[in-house]
Order: C-alpha cells, then sequence, then structure tokens
C-alpha cells in the first residue's frame, strides 16, 4: 500500500505494531465506497484506479445531482446546457484507461464551463437569448487544452448576461441561485459555474474574469478561483468584455484541484499572441509549490485601504490575520498603495472595448451566428432590460482612437503597477491580502434594473495591472454566508500565491459544502 513512506518502500524490514496499524488503515481506506460530495480531483483518480469508480459513473452521479438540486429541489438554475455526449465521452475514456493508462489527473473528470467560453460541441450564448443556439466553429483554446488532458466537458453554466455584473441574471438563464442561502445572489458574473461547484456538479469549473468575475462567485460559493496574469493562459475563443483585461481561469472547492486545472490550461498559444509573455513564466507543475508551511516567514500585506466597512466581513478577515500570523507569517499592517485615488479616478475598460471587440467575436460565429453586430442586438432587443443602458453606452462608442481610452489603457496600467511593485518592494512583501468582495452577496431583487451588488474597490487592484489573484475561503458571516479572501501578487507569481493560499487553506480548513444540497 505504498510503503512505510514517501521516500521507503520498505522491502526487508520487519512490520512494526505502528506500520501494521497504517497498512490497516489504507485498506480499510481503499476499500471505502466512493463519495462524490466534496470529493477532490486527486481522490476521484484513485477510486478509478481501484476499480472502485469508473467515469462513466462519476458522470452520471454528477447528472443525477443536477437533475435533484438544479432542476429540482432548492432550484438553483445554474446549468443552461448539458452536454448529451457526456457519457458516451466518459465511456471512451474509460476504455482509453484500461487499455494504455490515464493521461494525467484531469482524465475521465467532469468540468462545468462558463457559457462566454466557446465549446465546439454545445451552444455558445453569453446567457443571452440573442444568442441562443449559437456554435462556435471551434473550441476555446483552454477548453481545448482540458479536452486534451482527458476532461469532460460535462455542461455550461449560467451567467451575468454579458458578464456584465455581480448578480448572475440573464435573459437566457434567468436568476441563478446562492445554494447558502437561496435568497441572494451567487456573485458574478461567473455565478453559474460558482454555484454548481459549490453544490458539487462537477469537480471543478471554468470561469472569466475582467473586474471579479471569478473571484466575486468564488468568494460567495466558498471556493478557491484563480484570476490568472493577463496573458497566462490564452483568452482565445472566450466571448470578450474587455480584451486587454480579460482574462479565464479554474473555480474549485480546493486548492489543489484549482492548481490541477491551471496545469492543464497556462502557456503560450498563437492565437492569443497575449500569451508570448508567459514564455519562462510557466512552472511544470503548480501542485509542486502546494506546502502546508507555505506561510511560514512569508511577508504579507494588509491593505486595509480596501477592506470597506462591512463589521461581519472585516471580523472574517481580522480573523484569518489572526490565523496566518499562527502559521508562521509576517503580517505588515495597513501598508498603503501610493496614487490610489489618482487611480481610481480612471473610467472602465469594457466601456471602451466590449463594441469593438465583441463586434470581432460575432465576426468569429461565421456566417450561421444570430447577430452579426452590437448594433443588431440592440435593435432585436432580445437581451435582458436591465443590460439596456450599459449596452446603449457602449454601442455609442464612435472608436478606439479616444485619448480618454488611450489614458485608461496606458496611464491607468502603468500607474498601478507602478505603485503595487513600489509599495510591495518598499515593505518587502511576497503578496497582499484583502476581503474579495467588502460586502456579503446581497439578496436578490428583481425590481431592480441595476447592479446593486457592491463589492468595494479590492478587484481594481488585480484588474488594473491585470496581474494575479487567488481567492480563497476564509469563512462565513454569523447567518452563514461565506468570505473569501485574495491573495494578490506581481505578474505571474501564481506559483507564490498557491502556496500561500494553500497554507492558509490547509491550516483553516473553512471550506463547507452548502447544507441545502447534501
Amino acid at each position: 500500500m505504498n510503503g512505510i513512506s514517501s521516500q521507503s518502500f520498505g522491502y526487508g524490514k520487519p512490520l512494526t505494531n505502528e506500520d501494521a496499524a497504517v497498512l490497516a488503515y489504507r485498506v480499510y481506506k481503499y476499500l471505502l465506497p466512493f463519495t462524490l460530495p466534496e470529493a477532490s480531483i486527486t481522490e476521484m483518480q484513485k477510486a478509478m484506479e481501484s476499480g472502485r469508480l469508473t467515469s462513466e459513473e462519476l458522470v452520471q452521479q454528477y447528472l443525477t445531482r443536477i437533475e435533484k438540486y438544479d432542476d429540482k429541489g432548492p432550484a438553483l438554475n445554474a446549468i443552461l446546457t448539458l452536454n448529451p455526449e457526456a457519457i458516451h465521452i466518459a465511456k471512451a475514456l474509460d476504455a482509453e484507461r484500461a487499455e494504455r493508462g490515464p493521461r494525467g489527473p484531469l482524465h475521465g473528470i467532469p468540468i462545468i464551463v462558463k457559457d462566454n467560453i466557446d465549446t465546439v460541441d454545445m451552444p455558445t450564448t453569453s446567457g443571452c437569448i440573442c444568442l441562443e443556439g449559437a456554435m462556435a466553429p471551434d473550441d476555446a483554446a483552454q477548453v481545448k487544452k482540458l479536452k486534451d488532458a482527458g476532461a469532460i466537458i460535462l455542461a455550461k453554466s449560467n451567467l451575468h448576461e454579458f458578464a456584465f455584473g455581480y448578480t448572475t441574471v440573464s435573459s437566457l438563464g434567468g436568476q441563478t441561485l446562492n445554494p447558502y442561502d437561496l435568497t441572494r445572489v451567487p456573485g458574478g458574473s461567473s455565478g453559474g459555474t460558482g454555484a454548481a461547484i459549490a453544490a458539487n456538479f462537477a469537480a471543478v469549473g471554468l470561469g472569466t474574469d475582467t473586474g471579479g468575475s471569478i473571484r466575486v462567485p468564488s468568494s460567495f460559493n466558498s471556493l478557491v478561483g484563480i484570476r490568472p496574469t493577463v496573458g497566462l493562459s490564452s483568452v482565445d475563443g472566450i466571448a470578450p468584455l474587455a480584451h486587454a483585461q480579460d482574462t479565464g481561469g479554474p473555480i474549485a472547492r480546493s486548492v489543489e484541484d484549482a492548481a490541477l486545472i491551471l496545469n492543464a490550461t497556462a502557456g503560450y498559444d498563437p492565437n492569443d499572441v497575449s500569451t508570448a509573455k508567459s514564455v519562462g513564466f510557466v512552472p511544470e507543475d503548480y501542485t509542486a509549490y502546494l506546502d502546508k508551511e507555505g506561510l511560514k516567514g512569508a511577508r504579507i500585506g494588509i491593505v486595509r485601504e480596501v477592506f470597506g466597512t462591512n463589521p461581519e466581513v472585516n471580523q472574517v478577515m481580522n480573523q484569518a490575520i489572526e490565523d496566518m500570523k499562527k502559521a508562521g507569517a509576517i503580517i505588515v499592517d495597513d501598508v498603503k498603495i501610493p496614487n490610489f485615488a489618482e487611480i481610481n479616478k480612471y473610467g472602465s475598460l469594457s466601456a471602451w472595448e466590449f463594441k469593438f471587440n465583441f463586434n470581432d467575436y460575432l465576426k468569429s460565429l461565421g456566417a450561421e451566428a444570430p447577430f452579426h453586430s452590437l448594433d443588431d442586438i440592440i435593435k432585436s432587443g432580445k437581451y435582458h432590460p436591465s443590460n439596456e443602458q450599459m449596452l446603449q453606452q457602449r454601442n455609442s462608442r464612435e472608436s478606439l482612437n479616444s485619448e480618454e481610452y488611450k489614458d485608461i489603457l496606458l496611464h491607468r496600467t502603468k500607474l498601478a503597477q507602478e505603485a503595487i511593485l513600489k509599495m510591495m518592494a518598499d515593505n518587502q512583501l511576497e503578496a497582499l491580502i484583502f476581503p474579495t468582495s467588502a460586502n456579503p452577496p446581497v439578496k436578490i431583487d428583481n425590481t431592480q434594473m441595476k447592479e446593486y451588488q457592491n463589492i468595494g474597490e479590492g478587484f481594481k487592484l488585480s484588474s488594473f495591472t491585470f496581474w494575479p489573484t487567488v481567492t480563497v475561503p476564509a469563512g462565513f458571516t454569523s447567518d452563514g454566508l461565506p468570505v473569501g479572501m485574495d491573495f494578490f501578487g506581481r505578474a505571474f507569481s501564481e506559483a507564490t500565491l498557491l502556496k500561500l493560499a494553500y497554507s492558509f487553506e490547509q491550516n483553516t480548513h473553512h471550506r463547507k459544502a452548502p447544507e441545502l444540497t447534501p
């Protein structure tokens, strides 16, 4: 049963009482039936290797849960489309495993993908009724990499339409509910993915993030999310919000599972020139950096100026800081971001880029696309009414030759990057931390026709610099709502952030499955 330690098999040595007890426990664990909820990718692989589970059975168990909790029961409304070929694909992967062994840790693992990420075998709609049934000509680069690694795209999830907001409502999918409190929003814009992974509808999920869209649903659903450095992972085949700022990355129940997805999706893609920056900065295996003692001696900066005023969130954060101290971290409290007020004066990139980027995306769908321009979509009226003002405003942009746009893209980025680099260098910091959202998930209000979930300003550090963040569960409010914490750092510092986040996770174990989806 794998030897007496990770270094020694122990052949020829006498078996002590202690060794026998360890062996008996390993045999007991080996023979236990596989339990789906909260199972990790590693646990799934071990169950498949031992013959206790097949990928086909795994897919079927997840489909049963989706029917039980998404379609019925609490009716989370997280899933837009199921892959009709999922069982067939799983059978083929089981046969491949039996014949040649697994391709790697993602072989036969079901994944849920946000429905603004292209899949050649399922529609990609951005949650909009205007794109109902729209088929992309090929898979998004990250989806192709996942399939090549042996993963199964089980379903496409609901999102805040066009990835515009944090409440996850769309004209095609309606309102997704938070599995921890059905009266609350799940975060957004990847809220369908967040709710689905929290409720154990798949092993892991794939989301997108421009201004918090991976981080916020991860926070609101007690999950781990990675917003990678812009250029680490390809955005080819992702419906754009602001192409210069867009990223795609994993949403998972553990840091290890998120790291395994990043292993498969990171790296150079000739169809996304920004990924050329990643060459030389992608480690062979992100999981090699996962160390329970990773916080020991690490200098962590606390950015209190983005904490906000919510006492519940701040209490969770203060406890998290104490827990990091106990784990050996060196805390540098209340570090200040130079010129933060000036940086905050700049406008939104998506307010400028969306029209031009999305029109290009519609062209990529070919002649069969339901619509060929944002202008045509607006004229059709086929979108959620809460988005009308944002669509009109973005469609009014005449060109990207504006000085205002160039100032946002160039000066805002330069100011933000230099401010963070200086502050981290002055304080000799490995990472910064702050609450993912300054406020907990709000109650769903279908009468509000504008964004009503305030998350504060912490998201801007990653979005404005284009640098990475790992979100990790930090605890719960007194009424059981999840609170997430961001580990943020320099460009291509994902390995360091994962090390710190993993150490925090393993020293606190805050993740709890929602009681509404047992």
